[in-house]
């Protein structure tokens, strides 16, 4: 019979209620059953309003109780008078301080603030957040928006504290509950007078409030009592009661010091009346026990004491609530064994017998057991010890660490259960137990250990036995072995055995710097991983990181560690060879066409020269290109980048021979020397070779005008380093370096003039900003150094100049936020302008700085006024299309114009409509240019300045203007140099700066327009020639590739000709270079391959198919039939055994496809020997996996699970086993489909239901459906796959 669990009425309660505490399992016999009705399993969902909720009663089973949610924003409204707003300014409303005031108070608080504007001009204002936040920013409102006002109250000097609170709480929140601030003087200070500031309104209600705390201490007193302290256990009672009930009669509040605390003195506070009734009742309490009681002295030992006060002392107050006598014990860091009982005197004899009796209630032995066996005794996690304490819980167990002693605490017949316990644990585990000891140099403990304690967790559960190795920090090689005599010997032997394999093992320290270690290891291992599987003996250990360590430790026996030592070298060595790096100097305009669109040019360099190359951030200064790699691909990576360089500028490459002694001085202290001769021949590159390569060679790379200004001068330094090498040093702010080296470097040029020595100033990245070095002769020296002190005294020497510059001028030098100001102050010495305010009228201008600054800057302004006075302006028409052009990326050439000759130049606003009369852009150019210009509006530039600058200005403004010329292209080769989606003609026009307009496909014109600058153009067109050789060249060589060649080939040998993944023709067309293709499905002649290609290659690869098929046409085919169940079985997973096989075999074996006609048939080919050999070996797997088929079949047939509809053998039936029909299932009364409520419908079989179902007008659940009702772990018959597992999409 199969059971049937029954859902009974209090199961069913529980599971309502949700108080069930453990599940029902098993069966409830049949005449037990109950049947629930259909609202009890399943209880609607509450309805709004229910009657249940005014009757107190749940509305249904799903029904609780939720409790209102408070809102935690809050909003407060509050309003400032005209006369209290602190800014009045109605004019800027919103705009304002007020407005910057609320949106700080915002953003401190977390508060949203709203401002508005009342009728009488009074502020209202909202803030609206939680009520912390609110409180907050209603505070800071009021007293950053609101004038304020301040008061004084006086209240008692006592009455402070109560204002302020515990930890100023209660002074915090009246600040906050009033939106003021409340100083209280200091406890030392001794005025009682309390200032409140803030808003009339703050201040009245924080003045009320601290008058109120004041009144209400007014009717509180203290009274303090000095009583001897032997007498504070009386007046308190036992257990505190008496004073407990002393405080309820009275009122007051009694605080008596606790018995560790060595003072006489008893506070009460209250009201008056109640603290006076305390005081007489306490006084009377101590007045009749100082009479009547009297003391009497015994010794007991101290190790009792603590038993006579017991926990908490609450022995103490039994004896005194039992016998009305007070105990008092001596302090427990005294010595003193003597206690005191104080009482009536008829009563110190039961209490002093009691006090007997609690010193001996507990008492304390000893039980010895061997200091290892400890832990055993405690056991895991306590185990051991916790059964004894759990039985005997007043028994108190101690273990002494290093002693062979167990200390046992408690009563006396408790604690000798407990020692009979643990001797008779004591006695097991000695006869069970052993323990040895085994010496061990500490260096092997780690390895003895193993990686995560794999070694000695190993033998730990071997031998059940366990092994205590000390810590490091012990410094200790004594080993510990305990657990069974026979596994302690076992595992000691096995230790000993290891420490001597590893005692005869060899250990090799590799040096490899840190900085390899981590390429070493790889990424999360992988690479050392890879070295330490082709070595496992081997431990390879590297240092920590924080070490900075290069020893690199290889342990293991002799030969592989010397084997894997020569590994690690070689792979070292190829990394010293790879990790080679050379610095290239590049200008930083060339950086982006070194690297190229989208990196193109820098990803070839990298991938065709096997290097890495770096380049510094856009916002570096730094010009350095740095490569690494093999030393002969750096250079030669260095070499192209040099060559893409050349190409862009006229950049010239120059050696020098200077003596290698010299290299050092030439450089200077941190290169001081070198980079000012850098800097002065407009940033040139001078490089010098390493220190200790023995070269004289010294290269200078830049423009070729200053390569030879830099060969010059570094020539000449190294003369005099020859001749004199003397050099001095000159301390000078900042500030007046400029002024120093003057315009353009005039100041500095006249001194070297006139003394021949050279002056280096420091650079802006040298940490002593006011060194200046002079290098020379040292009597140029000393003369150089006596000129440039006397510049720096007469700057030092500040005084104050006006001079009169006329108000129209004013503004030149104050806009662009005093731009020009600015650059005066820092080229004369750090010196101040200062001009008159806007709308004064006044010309007086005052200069203040050192005498000689002021009188350059004066001279200078004039100069600029001079420039002023004398501007004109210059209109130069070119077309609009073309402005953009002109000024360049970022107006990089426009501002070089301006730099160079010292002009303004406007550019007019942009009309688009005019913009839309030109010619539209086509697909992959500029404009067509047009026939005539008419000058407009848009179309004219003002250059502004001197008239003698003015003209050479636009002579190079015109010069940038963009020329157009033709060049003859074939119209057949324009689609080869536009590219895939115009990326050919795109390169171009970024590779040389121009526009390449190509003419539409129907036009069919034999010219492509190229604009741009001139020269410019005339690369472009140079490179449009070679590209259009490129490409006839390419023609040339494709129509060489187009010759073709058909070949007849039987379809049945095309998968073969093709092969796996299609690997043998790759094969073919990789070998000779040709396109091979095989007929579509749907084609007509499904026997013809066409090749194409060279005509030698094609010839070639037709040999090579004809000679396969002559190879497939010698195979033969066979059928042999086998068992489609052990299918499967010889393919294996995934196919890896049938590819194995037909490998072996040489053969190809095809097995039917799911659901064909003849399911055992398997199909073998290949040549007729090794056909039959895999034929016999096809049978005899098919025999050997029969045997396990059958096997699996039988024993799956006892194993089915019984028939959900009870039809099932093994007595696995429904219900009733004698119907054949299914089971009831879940069964309930009184559902919806049952109309008149009969209970007969519940009992129905599922047939009948229906039946009557439907007479009625609606359908009954259908419980064989697998919709309706879905099964749940129940098996579902897999859908029928291939042999070889199932498909992958």
């Amino acid at each position: 019979m199969s059971s049937v669990a029954v859902l009974t009425p209090e199961s069913f309660e529980e599971h309502r209620s949700g108080l069930k505490d453990q599940e029902i399992t098993g069966c409830v016999p049949e005449d037990e059953a109950y049947i629930p009705t259909y609202l009890e399993a399943f209880p609607p969902l509450p309805e709004k309003g229910a009657p249940g909720e005014k009757s107190g009663e749940p509305v249904s089973a799903w029904g609780s109780k939720i409790r209102p949610i408070k809102a935690s924003v809050i909003t407060q409204v509050f309003h400032v008078p005209l006369e209290e707003r602190r800014y009045k300014d109605n004019s800027q409303f919103g705009e304002g301080e007020e407005a910057k005031v609320c949106l700080d108070i915002m953003q401190r608080t977390g508060a949203h603030i709203e401002l508005s504007l009342a009728k009488d001009q009074g502020l209202s204002i909202m803030v609206t957040g939680k009520l912390d936040s609110v409180m907050k920013a209603r505070k800071e409102i009021v007293a950053r928006l609101q004038t304020q006002a301040s008061a004084t109250v006086a209240i008692p000097k006592e009455h402070h504290r109560f204002v302020i609170g515990k930890n100023g709480e209660k002074l915090q929140e009246l600040e906050l509950k009033t939106a003021t601030k409340i100083a209280i003087p200091r406890p030392d200070d001794p005025s009682a007078n309390i200032r409140i500031t803030g808003t009339k309104e703050g201040i009245e209600k924080a003045r009320h409030e601290i008058l109120l705390i004041s009144a209400e201490q007014d009717k509180r007193a203290v009274e303090r009592l000095s009583l001897e302290k032997a007498f504070h256990p009386f007046i308190a009672g036992a257990h505190n009661r008496l004073v407990q009930e002393l405080s309820q009669e009275t009122g007051a509040r009694i605080s008596i010091p606790p018995p560790s605390l060595p003072k006489d003195e008893i506070v009460i506070t209250g009201e008056k009346e109640a603290v006076a009734l305390a005081v007489s009742r306490i006084r009377a309490i101590y007045e009749d026990k100082k009479r009547k009681t009297t003391t009497i002295s015994v010794e007991v030992k101290k190790s009792q004491h603590k038993y006579i006060i017991g926990p908490k002392g609450n022995t103490l107050q039994e004896i005194l609530e039992a016998t009305g006598v007070s105990v008092e014990m001596p302090p427990l860091d005294s010595a003193s064994e003597t206690i005191i009982l104080r009482g009536e005197p008829d009563k110190l004899g039961p209490a002093l017998t009691q006090v007997y009796a609690k010193a001996k209630s507990v008492m304390v032995v000893e039980a010895s057991a061997p200091a290892w066996l400890h832990r055993f005794i405690i056991g895991k996690k306590g185990q051991n010890i916790g059964r004894i304490t759990q039985q005997l819980p007043r028994v108190h167990i101690e273990f002494t660490d290093g002693e062979e002693r167990i200390s046992l605490e408690g009563p006396t017949e408790e604690v000798e259960q407990a020692q009979a316990q643990i001797q008779e644990i004591i006695k097991d585990l000695l006869v069970r137990m052993d323990y040895t000891e085994v010496i061990i140099d500490p260096r092997f403990h780690r390895h003895l250990i193993g990686k995560n304690g794999a070694n000695i967790n190993r033998i730990k559960e071997q031998y059940k036995v366990s092994v205590r190795i000390p810590q490091d920090s012990e410094r200790s090689n004594l080993v510990r072995i305990e657990g069974d005599p026979k596994g302690v010997q076992m595992a000691r032997r096995e230790l000993i055995e290891m420490v001597q394999r590893m005692e005869n093992e060899r250990t090799k320290d590799l040096i490899v710097e840190q900085k390899f270690h981590r390429t070493i290891i790889g990424q999360k291992g992988e690479k050392i991983k890879e070295v330490r599987d082709k070595f496992p003996e081997v431990i390879i250990n590297f240092p920590d990181p924080s070490q900075k360590s290069d020893i690199v430790q290889l342990r293991g026996p002799k030969n592989e560690v010397e084997k894997c030592a020569k590994f690690l070298q070689k792979i070292i060595a190829d990394l010293i060879e790879n990790s080679f790096s050379i610095s290239v100097p590049i200008f930083k305009q060339f950086h982006k066409n070194i690297i190229g669109k989208g990196g193109a040019n820098i990803k070839k360099i990298r991938e065709e020269t096997n290097t890495k190359i770096d380049l510094p951030t856009e916002n570096s200064n730094s010009e350095m290109i740095v490569i690494t790699g093999k030393k002969s691909n750096c250079e030669a990576a260095r070499d192209r980048i040099l060559a893409i360089q050349r190409e862009l500028a006229n950049i010239k490459e120059m050696e020098v021979a200077i003596p290698a002694k010299l290299h050092n001085s030439l450089i200077g202290s941190k290169g001081c020397l070198v980079r000012s001769i850098m800097e002065d021949c407009g940033g040139v590159h001078i490089h010098f070779p390493s220190e200790g390569s023995g070269s004289d060679k010294v290269t200078i790379r830049g423009p070729v005008g200053e390569v030879e200004k830099a060969k010059r001068q570094l020539l000449q330094l190294a003369e005099e380093k020859q001749v004199n090498n003397f050099t001095a040093e000159l301390q000078a702010k900042p500030e007046y370096h400029k002024f120093l080296i003057g315009r353009g470097g005039a100041n500095i040029r006249r001194v070297r003039d006139r003394t021949g020595a050279r002056i280096i100033f420091p650079s802006p990245d040298d940490t002593e900003q006011e060194l200046i070095t002079i290098v020379g002769k040292e009597e140029a020296v000393h003369q150089a150094q006596r000129e440039l002190e006397s510049l720096v005294k007469n700057l030092d020497d500040v005084v104050e100049d006006c001079m009169e510059v006329d108000v129209r001028h004013h503004r030149h030098f104050v806009c662009r936020r005093g731009q020009v100001l600015r650059e005066l102050a820092e080229e004369y010495g750090g010196m101040a302008v200062s001009f008159p305010r806007t709308g004064s009228n006044s010309q007086k201008v005052t200069l203040k700085g050192a005498k000689d600054c002021v009188e350059a800057a004066k001279k200078r302004i004039q100069e600029i006024i001079e420039d002023l006075e004398s501007q004109v302006s210059v209109e130069v028409a070119i077309p609009q299309r073309y402005h953009r052009a002109i000024m360049g990326p970022k107006g990089c050439r426009i501002q070089h114009i301006t730099r160079e000759h010292e002009v303004q130049i406007k550019f007019p606003e942009r009309d688009d409509n005019a913009a839309g009369q030109e010619a539209s852009p086509q697909e992959n150019g500029e404009v067509i240019p047009d026939a005539e210009f008419v000058p407009r509006k848009c179309d004219i530039i003002i250059i502004s300045g001197r008239a003698e600058r003015c003209e050479p200005a636009k002579a190079a403004l015109l010069a940038l203007v963009p020329i157009t010329e033709d060049v003859e292209v074939s119209y057949d080769l324009h689609r080869y140099i536009i590219g895939q989606k115009g990326s050919g003609i795109r390169k171009m026009m970024e590779e040389y700066e121009v526009n390449i307009w190509v003419p539409q496909p129907d036009k069919q014109l034999n010219v492509i327009k190229v604009t741009g600058l001139a020269a410019n153009v005339e690369r472009a067109k140079l490179g449009l020639l070679e590209r259009v050789r490129e490409l006839q060249a390419e023609q040339e060589d494709r129509a060489l590739r187009s010759f073709k060649v058909t070949m007849s080939v039987d379809p049945k040998f095309h998968p073969k000709i093709i092969g796996r993944k299609g690997a043998v023709i790759s094969q073919i067309r990789k070998d000779h270079n040709v396109i091979i293709q095989f007929p579509d499905k749907g084609d007509e002649q499904q026997d013809l391959i066409v090749i194409s290609g060279y005509e030698r290659n094609v010839e070639e690869a037709r040999e090579a198919i004809q000679q396969l098929v002559a190879e497939l046409q010698e195979m033969v085919s066979q059928d042999v039939h086998l068992d489609s169940r052990t299918h499967a079985r010889i393919i294996g997973a995934r196919g890896k055994a049938i590819r194995k096989l037909m490998e072996e075999f040489k053969v190809d074996i095809r097995f039917p496809q799911p659901g064909s006609d003849e399911p055992d048939k398997v199909t073998v080919m290949g040549l007729p020997d090794t056909v039959d050999a895999a034929i016999d070996h096809l049978l005899n797997l098919e025999e050997e996996y029969l045997l396990s088929v059958t096997e699996t079949e039988t024993l799956a047939a006892y194993m089915k699970p019984p028939s959900r509809y009870g039809g099932g053998g093994g007595g696995a039936g429904g219900v009733d086993d004698n119907s054949g029909g299914p089971a009831k299932g879940f069964v309930v009364r009184d559902a919806p489909w049952n109309a008149a409520g009969n209970k007969a419908w519940s009992l129905m079989s599922l047939s009948q239901i229906q039946a009557r179902a439907c007479i009625r007008g609606f359908t009954a659940p259908d419980m064989s459906s697998a919709e309706d009702f879905p099964t749940f772990g129940t098996g579902v018959a897999p859908k029928q796959t291939s042999a070889w597992g199932p498909k992958k999409f």
